[in-house]
This record gives C-alpha cells, sequence and structure tokens, in this order.
C-alpha cells in the first residue's frame, strides 16, 4: 500500500511536469514595444482605503509613455483613511478624474461595484481599451504602451498579467513564491492562451480589456458577485469567442506588504474556497490530491526500500520544478525543499476558508462581509 502510494505520488508530478503546459518554465513576458495606433485608452482603479499606496500608484499611471488618448478613471470606495484627498493633490493632471463610491449595492462584491462605477464613466465608455488595475500597483512608464501593442498585434481581448509581488518581508520569501506557482499550476499560461482551450485566468493586477469585449460580457454584472473577479473576467471573455494572454509582468509590481505570515494565510482563506465552487466535495479531492502531491513525499522516506526511494526522487522533482519561479524571486534554490510543508500550509489555509464560510465570515476584505457567490 505504502509503495502504490509513493507511486501515484511520482506519476502525478510526471503528469504535471510532462503534460500541464509547462507551467513551470514561469515564462511567458510581456516585451517592451510600441503600438502602432493611437487607441484611447481608460483606466479604472477601484480604492478602497488604500491611503498607503495610492499616491505612487496614480504617479505611475499619469507618467505613461504612451502617444494615445489616456485618462485615469479613480473609484474612491468609501475609504477612511484619506484615500480620496490623497489622490485629489494630482488633480492638476487633467487626465485624473475622481469619482466617488456609491454605497455597496445588494448582491455586488466591492471591488466590482467600484469597478463598474468607473465602466460606467463616459471617458470608459468611449475608450477602446479599459485597463482594470488595483490601487496598489506600480506601473513602468511604457506599460500601456506594451499592452496596446501586444492587444493590437495578436487581436487579443484580454491582456493579463501577474505582477511582481512583493517579497521583502519573512513571510513573504517564504510564501509568495509558492503562490505564483501553485497560481501558473491552476492556470498554465500556454494554456489560457491557446482559443482551442478552455483554461482561462487572469491576474487582478493587470487586466487590460478591449471595449469590444466588455460590451459582449455586459462589463462586470455577470459576475458581480465573484470574488476571484480576475479568473471569471476571463472565463467571461473567452467563453464568449474572445482571445486572452496571460504573462508575468517584467516592470509592474505591487506595493502590498504582507508583514507575516497570518496576512499571508487571511489572503488565502478569503477566497480559496470560493475556488472551490463552495463544494465539500471539492474540498475533501482537493485535500486528498495535496496530501498525495505535496506532503506524501517526505513523509514517505520514512518507509523502507522502494516507497522510500521513490519518495526521494519525487520530492527532488518537485523542487526542480519549483526552481524557475524561484529565481524569478531571487530566492535560494533549496527553498525548492521546503515546498511540501509550504503546500501544507496552502492547504491548511484552504481548510480554514471552508470554516470561515459556513461559520458566515466567508470573503472578509476591507471591514466587508459578502454572501457565497453562486457557482457557474
Amino acid at each position: 500500500m505504502i509503495t502504490l502510494l509513493s507511486a501515484l505520488s511520482l506519476a502525478a508530478w510526471l503528469y504535471l511536469i510532462a503534460f500541464r503546459g509547462s507551467f513551470w518554465r514561469s515564462t511567458s513576458e510581456l516585451p517592451s514595444a510600441k503600438p502602432s495606433g493611437n487607441a484611447k485608452v481608460a483606466v479604472v482603479v477601484p480604492a478602497r482605503d488604500e491611503a498607503e499606496s495610492i499616491h505612487s500608484s496614480l504617479a505611475s499611471l499619469l507618467a505613461q509613455d504612451y502617444p494615445g488618448n489616456l485618462t485615469i478613471i479613480l473609484v474612491d470606495d468609501n475609504s477612511t483613511d484619506g484615500t480620496g484627498q490623497i489622490a485629489a493633490s494630482l488633480c492638476t493632471d487633467e487626465r485624473l478624474f475622481i469619482v466617488t463610491g456609491k454605497p455597496l449595492a445588494p448582491g455586488w462584491s466591492g471591488k466590482l461595484w467600484a469597478v463598474r462605477q468607473g465602466l460606467n464613466q463616459t471617458q470608459a465608455q468611449a475608450a477602446d481599451y479599459v485597463l482594470l488595475t488595483d490601487a496598489d500597483i506600480v506601473h513602468p512608464p511604457d506599460h500601456i504602451s506594451s499592452l496596446v501593442a501586444r492587444a493590437e498585434a495578436d487581436n487579443l481581448d484580454l491582456v493579463s498579467e501577474m505582477v511582481r509581488l512583493g517579497c521583502e518581508t519573512s513571510a513573504e520569501r517564504a510564501f509568495m513564491p509558492a503562490f505564483v506557482f501553485f497560481f501558473q499550476m491552476l492556470y498554465p499560461f500556454s494554456w489560457v492562451a491557446d482559443p482551442r482551450r478552455s483554461t482561462a485566468g487572469a491576474a487582478g493586477g493587470t487586466m487590460f480589456v478591449s471595449r469590444a469585449a466588455l460590451t459582449r460580457i455586459d462589463g462586470v454584472s455577470r459576475i458581480r458577485n465573484r470574488l476571484i473577479d480576475d479568473c471569471a473576467l476571463a472565463k467571461q471573455i473567452k467563453s464568449t469567442g474572445g482571445r486572452i494572454w496571460l504573462g508575468h509582468a517584467s516592470g509592474a509590481k505591487s506595493l502590498r506588504i504582507y508583514a507575516n505570515w497570518t496576512e499571508i494565510w487571511n489572503m488565502i482563506a478569503r477566497t480559496a474556497y470560493e475556488q472551490l465552487t463552495y463544494s465539500p466535495f471539492a474540498l475533501a479531492g482537493c485535500v486528498l490530491a495535496m496530501t498525495l502531491v505535496y506532503c506524501a513525499p517526505p513523509l514517505l522516506l520514512f518507509a523502507r526500500g522502494l516507497a522510500a526511494l521513490l519518495g526521494a526522487l519525487t520530492w527532488l522533482l518537485m523542487a526542480l520544478a519549483f526552481q524557475p519561479t524561484l529565481r524569478r524571486y531571487r530566492r535560494s534554490p533549496f527553498w525548492g525543499f521546503a515546498l511540501p510543508a509550504i503546500g501544507a500550509f496552502y492547504l491548511c489555509a484552504t481548510i480554514a476558508s471552508a470554516v470561515r464560510h459556513y461559520s458566515g465570515r466567508g470573503g472578509g476584505w476591507k471591514n466587508r462581509v459578502y454572501p457565497p457567490a453562486s457557482a457557474e
């Protein structure tokens, strides 16, 4: 029985490495490029209590080296920390518009309610493309030009990037590269870009969407209550025939700081059960799969003979698969051997997400707790 378990664990990793869209390579970056035309671009930034980062984020958008028409729409979602006032200090630039958010409407998540109000603005309605981004993202000067160039060159309805996440605190160094690794595993970037596959994913820091696609899917109204809104938006666009692309950002980065493991735990627990469509059966399957894939290999070393050998080989394969992501975040290659413990942490946080859901505390963010979203 132990030998069979070790064989299954090894087989799982052989499948992941050989047949899961080469997710582990951690490739696909958007190169710097100039657009051929002068498409109108509107940037919609939903912000709730983002005083620490909003000035840097908006300043980076206003500093864009983009030759076409560009407007930035900040939707101040009932902030209480002065986010709107800080943003107003930049209003000497006529490209920036500040919208005071309306009270949260029933059935909507806070972020998507703010995004909807931004999309309803005249400037966004008239744009050829809309960049949906977060209030804690800093953009390099050529970012919008590169996004437009890629969208126009490949006739894409959605260009999305996983921005560089913070990796400064001890908690971030331990857990954030794995977050990127797991995301790549769930949504292999090559599969996302393949119109023949149904896999659709996006990263909320950068979602560059054509107006035609937004019109086709009724904006964000169909996903109004989703907490994992980026991937839900990508799914809507791809399901209607839209072409999408997902990769890593070379210059855009997140300013959000996770000071300790508790904050990362809460980040995972906020949405993980939605990823499993609020299904206890999917949760059970996740527990079994994560145990087999991540937790079992090092434990099998305590067995004897062939089982221990297969466990050691599987652990080595796992560590090797993690290396490209570790290099991207400039982490020691030895972190690859910590992936079983990191995977166990993510698994426990996922179980905690289900517990929060059933206790009525699921989806909490910025002093809001949302009811469960219906599965699509």
